[in-house]
């Protein structure tokens, strides 16, 4: 069942987007990282798809420090590595928590600065999963605020990441990602990444009539669904 709750998160409220699927018992779980505009109707339908195949899919809502509304390239240069998280502690200690299902292992993923953090947390918090999914992150290279940036907890990254871009973006642009491809590739991290000609920034936000790309988003949701599904069911 989809429905929004409400953490408590230094002190403050954190609006987080949660869908179980239907019948309980133990479930993979994922976290889904929000894209730039915030936690919309574009992360709420990636969230409840996960839930309709069989993960318990939960979004925090990073800019909870923020006021509403807003320039977002603005909200975005407030965000801060350590806040977000924290914020994706209090998230992942809330799923494991659930009464409605019992969350079994994890996998993150998110889009565009979600791209980027998800990047972060499986540098960050190795230990919590056992897959990570990067769309079209870019950043990766840059810390927010205090602390490394994600590409430089390569590393430390224990789980497999698979990779979604654009061949017309430019950031991450074509290069950036061969950067980052060759890193995990020099610290011998598993991980695959697809390139989409044709393609820019944010090609899967069907709420982005210019940068949405139907075809190319129609064929790389489903590799990122079989990604989870290899890492993180029996």
């Amino acid at each position: 069942m989809a429905r929004s709750e409400t953490l408590q998160v230094d002190g403050q409220p954190m609006r987080v987007y949660l869908d179980v699927p239907a019948g309980g018992g133990p479930r993979p779980g994922v976290v889904v990282m929000i894209h730039g505009p915030g936690l919309d109707k574009f992360i709420e339908t990636q969230v409840e798809d996960l839930a309709r195949h069989g993960y318990v899919a939960a979004a925090p809502d990073l800019f909870h420090r923020q006021a509403p509304g807003g320039d977002m390239m603005a909200r975005l240069s407030l965000l801060r590595d350590q806040e977000i998280l924290a914020d994706v502690d209090a998230t992942v200690a809330h799923m494991k928590g659930l009464k409605d299902a019992r969350v079994g292992p994890l996998a993150v993923l998110g889009f565009c600065m979600g791209g980027r953090n998800s990047y972060l947390l499986a540098g960050a918090r190795p230990e919590n999963w056992k897959a990570a999914g990067v769309f079209y992150g870019g950043n990766v290279m840059k810390p927010w605020g205090e602390g490394p940036a994600p590409f430089d907890l390569t590393s430390r990254i224990t789980c497999p990441i698979v990779g979604f871009f654009g061949a017309d973006d430019t950031n991450p642009s074509p290069e950036d990602v061969k950067k980052i491809d060759a890193e995990l590739t020099k610290h011998g991290k598993p991980h695959e990444f697809h390139m989409y000609e044709g393609a820019g920034h944010a090609f899967l936000n069907f709420m982005n009539a210019e940068r949405h790309r139907p075809k190319q988003a129609a064929e790389a949701w489903p590799k990122m669904l079989a990604f989870l599904d290899r890492h993180l069911k029996p």
